[in-house]
């Protein structure tokens, strides 16, 4: 499932950031570009979900497909 249109952000492109570790807000905004000009917002204001999906990529041990 798309997280952000204006991006093309799938939630397993989150999930594989987490197991990357990269899960704290300002990370995810930094490798999403989610300040970027000309987009929406809606992303970066609901990075809490971003948190909670990277999480869940975080601890697990193998990839969802």
């Amino acid at each position: 499932m798309y997280m952000c249109l204006c991006k093309g952000i799938t939630e397993s492109e989150v999930r594989a950031a987490g197991r990357d570790g990269i899960v704290m807000p300002s990370q995810l905004k930094a490798k999403f570009d989610l300040k970027c000009h000309g987009c929406c917002g809606r992303c970066a204001k609901n990075i809490h979900e971003f948190v909670e999906v990277a999480a869940q990529g975080a601890g697990s041990s193998c990839p969802r497909l």
